[in-house]
């Protein structure tokens, strides 16, 4: 069978399930309590092979479901090793933040004990490079630093990516520009994946996948 990308959308947040013949890979997760969307398109998909559960980055709402469904399906945990540590902690660290993320930035803690899963060690520490072969899946790690220290992209199959939260497309795209680590890096981060030339972007945030003349077009709007 080809390749398949299931988006599933929560709370303005979206998870990736990857179908291929070899197994299941879910990008991201949403919120604590998502797994049951999961679950449910897993079902309906007549799949119980889910693999692995990559993270593209140590924020709640994109870890939040990831160690339920690891008890619910046995898949091993994924992130780059610039992450884990937070995420180990139930930790959704935001340095600094800009525009109306001012307005968010100061509810995160809140956010942390209400909604957030706790403490949710990886299995499996990805570097730059790296590569998915182990599960069944054509895909590479790209580091691509700046709205956390440890996001990442990952490129599936060298024309699909999934890049989390270095930009979003719920409306015009455009590059992360509410909450970052180290604003001075996004715009590497970007020109990266553009040099990539994927055909389709895959956001955290999205109504739909972003077309890769789309994203050639994004230009940073921000001063570093």
């Amino acid at each position: 069978m080809s390749l398949q990308v299931h988006m599933i959308r929560a709370w303005m947040v979206c998870a990736y399930l990857i179908e291929c013949e070899s197994g299941l890979v879910l990008v991201d997760t949403g919120f604590s309590g998502n797994e049951q969307r999961v679950l449910k398109k897993m079902r309906t998909l007549g799949r119980d092979d889910l693999r692995l559960i990559y993270i593209t980055h140590a924020h709640l709402d994109h870890y939040g479901s990831a160690a339920a469904l690891q008890r619910l399906t046995g898949a091993a945990i994924a992130i780059h090793k610039a992450d884990a540590a937070a995420m180990a902690c139930g930790r959704t660290p935001v340095r600094s933040a800009r525009g109306i993320g001012r307005l968010g930035r100061p509810l995160v803690p809140l956010a942390e004990r209400v909604l957030g899963p706790g403490p949710t060690p990886s299995d499996i520490l990805f570097d730059d490079g790296d590569n998915l072969c182990e599960f069944g899946l054509d895909a590479v790690v790209i580091h691509t630093p700046g709205h956390t220290p440890g996001s990442s992209c990952l490129l599936v199959e060298g024309h699909l990516a999934f890049v989390g939260d270095l930009l979003t497309s719920n409306g015009r795209p455009v590059l992360q520009r509410l909450y970052a680590d180290d604003w001075s890096l996004l715009p590497d981060s970007l020109a990266r994946v553009q040099r990539l030339r994927p055909k389709l972007v895959y956001p955290g945030h999205a109504r739909h996948p972003l077309s890769g003349d789309a994203l050639q077009c994004l230009r940073v709007e921000f001063h570093t």
